[in-house]
């Protein structure tokens, strides 16, 4: 058995492995950049080596550094996670020519699964089926416009080195053809080093379903069933489930078949994935299937696999790396229940699913028996930075039958809490909320078909989200004034309370909250052992029931099961956080965010900038489309930031003239900066 390993990754894939590796006895070797010298996978590991500046290229995408770290620390083997590295040939080579063990497939299925060209070749001679497209050597931009007509519109461009979305664009006509080509190929490169392209018939109304697969040394393949991963944002998928619904035992048997078929073309060893686009029938049934691509690694949905299965395939990578036959037979392996995972990523869904790096200052994750959480973070303090992908977590839950996952992982998304950056949670509910999903009649196109049931619509903060909001602020003015009194020379005097004391009188304050421009005042009167709040909506009689708080200081945390709060007789156990001048109000599964008014704060506000079109996350300039002095038409592209390896081109908002570009490419943005002023024509 392996003794020790190097993770050469990050955030959760990287916990994910050294759990299973510490528990399997296997010394545990983290590499990190600049931007994760404080991360979750450096601390959970038993050593950890630095590597480089935060971009990937500079650090995780080194890997003669990495390899280097691997002999230095000892290491017998090297485990790529998913992403960066992981379907890389010359890493695997590398490893295997400094006496290191790769765990995953040799070189060779590498390359042959990785270059998507070649791989739809040997699948047509292994007898899988295909999609229509051109997979050529051939890379030049009227080649592949050509080929994309003769397959006909629309068609899907797509990196020949790629996976996750990443390079991927839909093309609907000639005249978006070449700037479509320009982007797929910076994004493409980016991410992967490569920038060819192939061009494939695109299915207007798909099923995208997975077939995971497993081999070993001694010549045994086995499949542990499907995955379905259809519902998808900006082709990455968002929410799988395992097994897929809709699939009879009949057609199960022959996309397996498939799958298997596949991995043995190329005498596949350890884990990868057969993906296959699936024609949509009525009501979401599945029909025909063709080839997709094959990755020669982990998957980020794994766990539903590991959650039906009764399986570990991570343990099952170690072994197979180290010469040991597949745990089980084919026969062995069945399926138990249902399992289904949500994606939660730090980003914007209201603005188009814009990723939103930043520092998390506090994060909550549930637990359950039928529950799983794999986080790259811990508790607060971690940050989300701007060079890698946005996931924070994976929350994956099981169920006897679809209905009881899907309802478990539901209940599951009102209890995280996350404060610090925007996340996708109430999109993700508003998911399995849907009629669509829950009768498992989805494909790919069902988000971008639905925004205005998926997108959340913000509502205003009920009456009992404004009284959590008035007891966190005045529970926390009453801790730290009662700090502050013990602290001082006479810790008894009354006039160190915050409690409302008043002698002869009934004390008072007025809270005031701004919810998006709306300003709430709120009475707080100083009531016995208790308050009267003066609600926009009625009065309510309040309370705070608590030993002591977890947290006194700038941020003040109220948690269930140490801190009651009561409201006309009714208790609660809610979470209340404050970060810096907001106070983030957890309850009955709903976040609420309400400004503290600071009448400082408000008298010292400025206005703002020039109408200049700005950054809406950091990231770099990677192209310019226009100079100073241009004339652009609204809807004009004008430069292009990439963040957490996905392309955003900023557009002309109107018809004008550029007054002024304010970046180069290559140049670092911060969100907020403007990029470029654009000076409206009159009309």
């Amino acid at each position: 058995m392996i003794r020790s390993v190097l993770i050469a990754n990050r955030g959760e894939i990287a916990c994910r492995v050294i759990r299973t590796a510490e528990w399997m006895g296997i010394r545990t070797i983290a590499v990190y950049s600049e931007a994760d010298r404080d991360a979750l996978h450096v601390r959970l590991a038993d050593e950890a080596y630095f590597i480089g500046p935060a971009p990937a290229g500079q650090s995780y995408l080194k890997f003669e550094a990495i390899v280097s770290v691997a002999k230095e620390a000892g290491a017998e083997a090297i485990h790529p996670g998913y992403g960066f590295l992981a379907e890389n040939a010359e890493f695997a080579q590398a490893c295997a020519d400094a006496g290191i063990i790769f765990v995953g497939p040799s070189p060779a299925a590498i390359r042959a699964m990785g270059d998507k060209a070649a791989a739809k070749a040997i699948m047509e001679k292994a007898g899988v089926p295909v999609v229509p497209g051109y997979h050529g050597k051939d890379q030049k931009a009227a080649k592949l416009l050509g080929e994309a007509e003769k397959i006909g519109w629309p068609v899907l461009l797509k990196a020949s080195a790629g996976g996750g979305g990443k390079g991927m664009r839909i093309v609907r006509g000639k005249k978006n053809f070449a700037d479509a080509l320009a982007s797929a190929r910076r994004e493409s490169k980016a991410a992967f080093g490569d920038d060819r392209m192939l061009v494939e018939k695109y299915i207007e109304r798909p099923r995208h379903i997975e077939v995971q697969v497993f081999g070993d040394s001694q010549g045994n393949v086995v499949h542990l069933y499907e995955r379905d991963c259809s519902v998808q944002r900006r082709h990455q998928k968002v929410i799988e489930e395992a097994p897929a619904p809709g699939v009879t035992d009949e057609w199960r048997a022959r996309i397996c078949e498939a799958a298997i078929n596949a991995a043995k073309a190329v005498d596949y060893e350890g884990a990868g994935t057969v993906e296959f686009i699936v024609e949509c029938g009525k009501n979401g049934a599945p029909g025909d299937f063709w080839f997709m691509e094959m990755n020669t690694r982990l998957q980020v949905e794994h766990p539903v696999t590991e959650t039906i299965t009764g399986t570990d395939l991570v343990e099952w990578q170690f072994r197979v790396a180290a010469g040991e036959p597949l745990p089980l037979a084919q026969d062995d392996i069945g399926i138990h229940g249902h399992a289904v995972e949500a994606r939660l990523y730090a980003e914007d869904p209201a603005r188009g699913f814009l990723p939103a790096p930043g520092a998390v200052s506090y994060f909550d994750e549930p637990w359950g028996a039928d529950l799983r959480v794999d986080a790259g973070i811990d508790g607060g303090g971690a940050v989300i930075p701007p060079d890698y992908d946005p996931m924070i977590a994976k929350v994956i839950c099981r169920g006897d039958t679809r209905a009881e996952a899907i309802s478990g992982l539901g209940k599951a998304l009102g209890e995280i809490k996350v404060v610090g950056v925007a996340t996708n949670i109430a999109f993700l509910s508003r998911i399995f909320d849907h009629p669509e999903f829950r009768a498992g009649a989805v494909d790919t196109g069902f988000i971008e078909r639905n925004p205005d049931a998926l997108l959340p619509h913000p509502e205003p903060a009920p009456g009992p989200v404004l009284a959590l909001a008035c007891l966190a602020l005045l529970f926390q003015r009453r801790e730290l004034a009662l700090q502050a009194a013990l602290e001082s020379a006479d810790p008894c005097s009354p006039w160190a309370r915050a409690d409302g004391w008043r002698l002869n009188d009934i004390g008072h304050t007025v809270l005031r909250f701004i919810e998006d421009s709306r300003e709430i005042d709120i009475a707080c009167h100083f009531v016995g052992e208790g308050y009267r709040l003066d609600l926009p909506d009625g009065a309510v009689r309040a309370a705070v029931h608590a030993p002591w708080p977890d947290i006194v200081g700038d941020s003040l945390v109220l948690i269930g099961g140490e801190i009651r709060v009561e409201l006309d007789g009714a208790r609660f156990a809610p979470t209340v956080v404050r970060d810096s001048d907001m106070l983030h109000v957890f309850h009955e599964g709903g976040h609420w965010c309400l400004g503290i008014h600071d009448p400082l704060s408000a008298a010292e506000a400025h206005e703002g900038a020039s109408g200049g079109l700005t950054a809406p996350m950091p990231g770099k300039v990677t192209a310019l489309h226009v100079k100073a002095g241009a004339s652009v038409k609204a809807g004009q592209p004008l430069i292009v930031v990439e963040a957490m390896k996905m392309e955003h081109t900023i557009l002309a908002p109107a018809d004008g003239k550029v007054a002024e570009v304010c970046f180069k490419v290559g140049d670092q943005v911060a969100e907020g900066e403007v990029l470029v002023v654009v000076e409206e024509t009159s009309s």
